[in-house]
Order: C-alpha cells, then structure tokens, then sequence
C-alpha cells in the first residue's frame, strides 16, 4: 500500500523479504552450532561453529568466532580461531587475534593486531622461509 513493490521480495509464503538485510549476534548471545547467512553478518557474541555468509562477515570487539567461516568479506576487530575462507579481502583490525589457516585473495593486518595463521593469496600457498630456494655453493 504505502511501499513500491521493486523494494521487496517475496518467499513462497507472502512474507517479504527485503534485500538488503544485515543479520547481527549481540553481545551476551552465544551459539553452538552453523550459520547460513544469504547476508552480511555481524557477530559482537560467541560462535562455535560454522559460518557461511553469502556477503561480508564483520566479528566486532567483543565477538568470538571458533571453528570454519566462508564469505566474501571479512573484518575482525575480536578473536577469531579455525580456518577462514575469504573470496575477496579480509581485513583484521588492531583489536582483532587471528589464529588458525587463512585462503584470501586480499588481505589487510592493522598494526597491533595479533596474527598467528598459516596463509594462502591470490591462490598461491605463502611458502615459509626454511623452504626458500638455494642455490647451491660453488666450491673454488
């Protein structure tokens, strides 16, 4: 009556949906459990779990996520511990303690953050140190 009609979507019930929706976890509000999310999420509470987001996932200063994300964005300002896939850029502010295995093709680490992962970019696997290539010694 009042709203245009191109706003909104409509499920197979008659509830619209709008599609630019944001879900959100507050603070004090803990899960155990997976996430599907067709949106962009913002988690300030606790997860245990797994997490695949359709958009970008935001884990606020207060947030915690343990186990497996998959998005297309990443910001973490709080902790994150598991594996984290990132289509695109994953962004970890200086608040923010990472630890685990990371696959982005982007990737952003504000000073003071604490980041202890195994990572991959752009598709290729970082290689360590130890690993790089010598070449060998020649004798005189």
């Amino acid at each position: 009556m009042f709203g245009n009609k191109n706003d909104k979507q409509t499920t197979s019930g008659n509830a619209p949906v709008s599609t630019n929706v944001s879900n959100s976890i507050v603070e004090g509000t803990s899960i155990n459990g997976n996430i599907i999310a067709p949106n962009d999420i913002r988690i300030d509470g606790v997860l245990v779990g797994k997490l695949d987001c359709k958009g970008r996932v935001i884990i606020g200063p207060q947030g915690k996520i343990e186990g497996d994300i998959n998005c297309i964005n990443a910001i973490i300002e709080g902790t994150f511990s598991g594996n984290i896939h990132v289509k695109e850029l994953l962004t970890v502010k200086e608040t923010g303690v990472v630890s685990g295995d990371i696959v982005t093709d982007k990737l952003m680490v504000q000073t003071g953050a604490l980041f202890n992962v195994s990572c991959s970019m752009g598709g290729q696997k970082l290689k360590s140190l130890v690993h790089k290539e010598q070449t060998p010694k020649v004798a005189p």
